[in-house]
């Protein structure tokens, strides 16, 4: 499977789908027989029971999972670490992290926090800022219901404005039962100028990890070959 190396996960907003992305595209690239690792810079809600990278680790069978920081609160990274009074890991810390993996993995995948433009550090960086430091390519995960065209255009828009790599748009939450807006935006996020990776279903995160790993790369067929 041609991937690069390093693979961004953004959404357009928050409940997207992300980490089920993350996941299912973690499951393809293992089952191929690739080494793989995830990296999570800024969990958040961990006061709720979140963690985004013991799910992947779940659902996705035997890889590298870590997190830069955990906070407490399920809000974004600078809120939450300042009610926690925790600083954050500087984009340059997380650049660091991602790179070590990378140099004993054949592929990293960095899930982020929200949106592409929320800050990650005190100083303001952004997903989109971590990956110009590393040169990364970016999947974007967007909801299939109303308002997703707007948020999809504008958040290619600004990776575009950034020189920054898209490998496809995934939609991280397709109901069971579609309705016309859904299958409408999704015939337009398939037209769009950057492939379209697949959509996976709702309720994916209630599979068995055994369905899980097995359904990811009908769910992902767009993924280059």
């Amino acid at each position: 499977m041609n991937l690069p190396g390093i693979i961004l996960v953004t959404g357009t907003d928050t409940g997207v789908g992300k980490t089920m992305t993350t996941a299912a595209l973690a499951a393809v690239l293992h089952g191929t027989g690739r080494n793989v690792a995830v990296y999570k810079p800024c969990q958040s809600g961990a006061a709720d029971g979140d963690s985004d990278a013991a799910e992947i680790v779940r659902l996705a069978g035997a890889v590298t999972a870590e997190t830069g920081v955990v906070l407490q609160e399920p809000l974004a990274p600078v809120a939450a670490a300042a009610v926690d009074g925790t600083p954050l890991p500087t984009l340059a810390a997380h650049a660091e992290k991602v790179r070590r993996l990378a140099a004993s993995h054949d592929h990293v995948l960095v899930e982020g926090a929200g949106g592409l433009l929320v800050e990650l550090d005190s100083d303001g960086g952004t997903l989109a800022d971590l990956g110009s430091l590393l040169a990364a390519a970016f999947v974007l995960v967007a909801r299939p219901a109303l308002g997703t065209l707007n948020h999809t255009a504008l958040t290619l828009e600004a990776l575009d404005a950034r020189g920054l790599q898209v490998i496809g748009v995934v939609l991280g939450s397709w109901p069971s039962a579609p309705g016309f807006v859904h299958r409408s935006n999704r015939k337009v996020l398939g037209s769009l100028r950057v492939p379209f990776l697949g959509a996976l279903p709702e309720q994916a995160s209630e599979l068995s990890p055994a369905a899980f790993r097995a359904g990811a790369a009908a769910w992902l067929n767009g993924l280059p070959a």
